[in-house]
């Protein structure tokens, strides 16, 4: 039997808090973004909570309906991100 991982992603994590902070910003229910965007309630729950990771498309779609660019949606998972993560592996120049 497989071992479970209940750790989460660093990047899922990231992403879940991001969308979270700018949903509550725009002082958006759970609820009313899902209705909006097409997705489930469950479904957005998961992903602010880093269970999932969303695609582009799903991105984008949240985005439009926090009226911000995936890019923006995007930047502000990274800066949570780059606050506390280490380099994967040591990167060395191209011969």
């Amino acid at each position: 039997m497989p071992i479970r991982d209940t750790q989460i992603a660093p990047e899922r994590e990231a992403f879940g808090r991001a969308l979270k902070e700018l949903r509550t910003e725009r002082r958006i229910t759970q609820e009313a973004l899902a209705f909006e965007s097409g997705y489930h309630p469950k479904y957005i729950s998961l992903l602010e909570r880093g269970k999932y990771s969303p695609s582009l498309t799903t991105i984008l779609e949240l985005a439009a309906v926090l009226r911000v660019s995936g890019a923006d949606l995007v930047a502000r998972a990274e800066r949570r991100l780059s606050r506390g993560r280490r380099p994967r592996r040591e990167t060395h120049p191209l011969r």
